[in-house]
């Protein structure tokens, strides 16, 4: 989802940082052999995350969706150098793809793949984090919340993906839409809870920056 015009959008991505080679290459093969490619980051929004990624130099990051890994990567180039990176996802089809690029990049012993529900996940991992990336079932995103908050260390960050959901977040709300209800719950609950301080910013579908006090 575009919210500038084409053209002033395609000269905001020119004059970012160039995609990594093997980022582009992961984005290639997804597109050839994964369902549902669009799930991908991106290239613009990746480098948003390497970037957010290595202003925090964090020692540990959550990240709350895998898919093939894109994201993952670009938030692993601000590990620290004895950090990692703690990624969860459900589909197991994918574990083999995501970790041939892991393994392919500076970063692949820093990052641990779980496989599974998120909600089970988290309560299992002896870990504070300084970074998490949310980027999964929307219907979760209020209760990932209050999963990960109390396991986020002062200053941490949260970032959220999606938040503004193909611009359904301004349309008439349809009752039967769950997803569309749990991000409006989502944003509300980051505005309003006063362990953090929130800022939405419209990357592509949305993205919230949340830093905890």
């Amino acid at each position: 989802m575009h919210f500038l015009p084409e053209k002033l959008d395609q000269y905001v991505v020119a004059h970012s940082q160039d995609e990594p080679k093997l980022l582009q290459q992961l984005t290639r093969e997804t597109y050839q052999k994964v369902l549902q490619p669009i799930m991908l980051s991106g290239p613009y929004q990746g480098r948003v995350l390497s970037m957010i990624s290595k202003l925090v130099r964090p020692k540990t990051i959550l990240e709350l969706g895998t898919f093939t890994g894109y994201a993952t990567l670009c938030l692993a180039e601000g590990l620290q150098s004895d950090g990692i990176i703690h990624t969860i996802d459900i589909n197991e089809e994918l574990i083999d793809f995501q970790r041939a690029y892991f393994d392919r990049s500076n970063h692949g012993k820093q990052i641990t793949q779980h496989l599974g529900s998120a909600l089970d996940i988290i309560p299992a991992l002896d870990a504070t984090f300084d970074l998490v990336f949310i980027d999964a079932d929307k219907p979760n995103y209020v209760n990932y919340f209050h999963l990960i908050i109390d396991q986020l260390n002062a200053g941490g960050i949260i970032l959220s993906d999606n938040v503004l959901w193909h611009g359904k977040v301004i349309e008439p709300l349809d009752e039967k839409d769950v997803s569309t209800k749990a991000v409006l719950a989502f944003n509300k609950l980051l505005k309003e809870d006063d362990r953090i301080e929130t800022v939405l910013l419209p990357i592509r579908d949305g993205l919230t920056i949340s830093r905890k006090k």
